[in-house]
């Protein structure tokens, strides 16, 4: 496992659409396990792998105690609406207020290409939605009602 370097908003891999995981061997497994590391060393709650400048549909979420490994995500269901505040690993320094389902279905696949769904509410609805809006070059600044902190 490596820590890997988490890129900064003005990086415009941020803002590119990831591609389909198609592999689930070696290479997938080994971005999971460094991912996990960097978000671990980082103290976030998630990681999508554009973070790490990598164009694949993958991110991670760690919260209410478990881990989450999400390979090609589709959320198929919301409901609710929560608003709070997010940061970013990606974005130092800085969090906003953003509104967001409370509640999300969420269909994946896990690192050996086995499809799980995923039923989350409240923080770890949140968590999913901003993770896989990463998949397709968002960020939650471009959602949030406003923004605030270092140099507001």
């Amino acid at each position: 496992m490596a820590i890997r370097n988490i890129v900064q908003l003005g990086d415009p891999t941020l803002r590119k659409k990831s591609f389909e995981v198609t592999d689930f061997g070696e290479k997938t497994h080994q971005l999971l396990d460094d991912m996990k590391e960097t978000l671990i060393k980082a103290d976030g709650a998630g990681l999508a792998a554009p973070q790490v400048g990598v164009l694949r549909r993958v991110f991670i979420v760690m919260a209410e105690g478990k881990y989450f490994e999400c390979i090609n995500p589709v959320i198929v269901s919301q409901s609710g609406t929560q608003s709070g505040e997010e940061g970013c690993l990606s974005v130092r320094g800085k969090y906003g207020a953003v509104t967001r389902p409370n509640k999300v279905t969420v269909k994946a696949f896990d690192r050996f290409g086995k499809p799980f769904t995923v039923k989350a509410e409240g923080f770890l609805a949140r968590a999913f939605c901003h993770e896989y809006d990463h998949l397709d070059g968002i960020i939650y600044v471009d959602k949030a009602d406003y923004v605030k902190g270092e140099n507001d």
